[in-house]
């Protein structure tokens, strides 16, 4: 009789993973149904893939002015244009390789959604969990 593999599906029995990094992705757009999309697309994709994932993180919108003169010359009522530019932040973590981000990020992005991807050295993410597990509560 012969026996085969069972592989585990209970949490912590997991297979190794190849170099896991702790990765972060940034994402920033004036228009906010664009971002919305992209990071609920790239979230979405992560969960297919059994990543863990931490986000998205709504960082506060930036909010920049300018207030302009509309005549060019210095004649007249004084009349004013006032403009304002609304920058949208999101932030998303994940633990996984990073050959599965790349398969993750190759989805289609809105236009306007700028997208930056971090990544941090392994050593320093095991040193950085150890020291968060040993802090006292």
């Amino acid at each position: 009789m012969a026996y085969a593999a069972v592989k585990s599906s209970k949490p912590g029995f997991e297979e190794p993973r190849d170099q896991e990094h702790r990765i972060r992705i940034t994402l920033s757009s004036k228009n906010v149904k664009n971002l919305e999309k992209v990071c609920a697309d790239l979230v979405k994709g992560a969960k297919d893939k059994r990543l863990t994932v931490k986000g998205p993180v709504r960082m506060p919108t930036k909010v920049l002015h300018i207030t302009t003169r509309k005549s060019p010359r210095g004649e007249g009522t004084n009349t004013w244009d006032r403009f304002e530019l609304r920058v949208h932040k999101r932030l998303i973590d994940l633990i996984s390789s990073p050959d599965i981000v790349k398969q993750i990020t190759s989805i289609t992005i809105e236009p306007g959604v700028e997208v930056e991807v971090t990544i941090a050295d392994p050593e320093q993410f095991h040193q950085e969990s150890i020291l968060i597990m040993y802090l006292p509560f």
